[in-house]
């Protein structure tokens, strides 16, 4: 299963680090990565391969929200396909 992962917030040292961190430690492959700052603000887009994980998908989201919080930044996973129906025109 693939998930998507939206990051955003005022940037700092160390949110891509510590959200590959957190998803290393749930064994889920980051699959893409695209990220900018815009005026101070932090935002990041991952699309990560959850298959391997021992996590359930509520775990896995539990844990990214825990490393975001400890970051003081905004995390959001969404299944990939949930995400693709949300965006489709």
């Amino acid at each position: 299963m693939k998930a998507v992962i939206t990051v955003s917030g005022k940037d700092k040292v160390g949110i891509l680090a510590q959200i590959c961190t957190a998803c290393a430690q749930a064994n889920a492959n980051v699959e893409e990565v695209t990220q900018n700052i815009i005026a101070g603000v932090f935002a990041m887009i991952m699309l990560v391969d959850i298959s391997d994980s021992p996590l359930t998908f509520e775990q896995f989201i539990e844990k990214l929200t825990e490393a975001g919080q400890a970051l003081g930044v905004d995390v959001r996973c969404t299944r990939q396909e949930m995400f693709d129906a949300m965006h489709r025109i």
